[in-house]
């Protein structure tokens, strides 16, 4: 027997397809479930209000602020008349780029992040590598070792290497007193002190980068190698056409977080030279600071935003260059 809609045959179509219908007990399921959903989305919301009102307040808002003043004339006497700066668009930023300064403290920036970063990158390989295969006693003691600098104050391995350098009672010039050679001023020396910063960021920074390298070699499977090694591959070949494609999460990880750091580096030229000799060791940052320093705050914001750029490019290179391939 057949019923007419309405007439005893509560079930309805359902939009999920023909022939398929929700009962009213189902749609009360349906309604509850959610109605709880809603509740629990609402929840979240509450929950994440106070984050998010920080955020805005001294995150989102500066960035904006800054990147506005970056398109103005702002200076440090237009704090209390905001609204009187003039609109200039990018005539900020052509004007720093035809800052000598501000084209060294690029250059600058670019040794420090094009020789440091491949270095400390080895370097931390190296050392996940050895302490991975060549070191079993003791393992400990030189993770920890190689890691210690990481977690020290920057300021304080700066000021430390500081005083090891110095010309006439710094440790390594003493020491190589010993042997007849006379140390250089380290620091006062346009031909050293960027270097020495370079080679101080390397063995402060490869304790991180071996760490997450130690980690990546620990996870490539053991079959894998003794099917390379049955195969007739060396050591080498075994590192090169296995362990390494493996490591490239890792690799990808270290590059992009210590890039990004070399990109921003300041604490070091600040503490041991001042950017110093002959600007030979300023910094993009650094320059940044100082403009803000002196009242020129379009300056300092359009300085701050062209780090950005290239840190966004730089970045982009590195997920480009070592992701995956599958």
């Amino acid at each position: 027997m057949s019923t007419h809609p309405g007439q005893g045959d509560t079930r309805v179509k359902s939009a999920a397809g023909p022939g398929r219908t929700i009962r009213p007990a189902d749609r009360r399921r349906f309604a509850l479930r959610h109605t709880t959903t809603g509740r629990q989305a609402r929840a979240a919301w509450i929950l994440a209000a106070p984050f998010l009102a920080l955020f805005a307040a001294f995150m989102l808002l500066p960035v904006v602020w800054s990147l506005l003043m970056s398109l103005t004339d702002t200076k440090s006497a237009d704090l209390r008349t905001p609204l009187n700066v003039s609109f200039t668009g990018f005539d900020t930023y052509v004007r720093i780029f035809q800052d000598e300064q501000f084209l060294t403290a690029l250059r600058n920036t670019a040794v420090f992040v094009l020789v440091g970063l491949p270095l400390t990158l080895a370097a931390g390989l190296a050392a996940a590598v050895v302490l991975n295969n060549g070191i079993h006693r003791f393992r400990a003691v030189f993770r920890v070792g190689f890691y210690l600098p990481v977690i020290t104050s920057i300021v304080a391995v700066a000021v430390v290497w500081k005083t090891l350098l110095e010309p006439r009672a710094g440790l390594v010039n003493t020491a190589l007193g010993w042997f007849g050679i006379d140390g250089p001023a380290w620091l006062a020396d346009t031909r050293f002190a960027l270097p020495v910063m370079i080679v101080m960021a390397v063995w402060r920074n490869l304790g991180t980068v071996m760490i997450i390298m130690l980690a990546g070699l620990q996870s490539v499977p053991n079959s894998l190698m003794e099917a390379a090694e049955l195969d007739g591959a060396g050591p080498w070949q075994r590192f090169w056409r296995i362990t390494f494609p493996l490591l490239r999460p890792a690799l990808l990880l270290t590059a992009v977080t210590t890039g990004i750091g070399y990109l921003q580096f300041f604490d070091e030229p600040f503490v041991m030279t001042d950017g110093g000799p002959l600007d030979s060791t300023l910094s993009a940052t650094m320059y940044a600071y100082r403009q803000f320093g002196n009242g020129n705050y379009d300056a300092a914001s359009a300085a701050g935003y062209v780090v950005f750029v290239l840190i966004v490019a730089l970045t982009t290179l590195q997920f480009r260059v070592l992701r995956d391939k599958d």
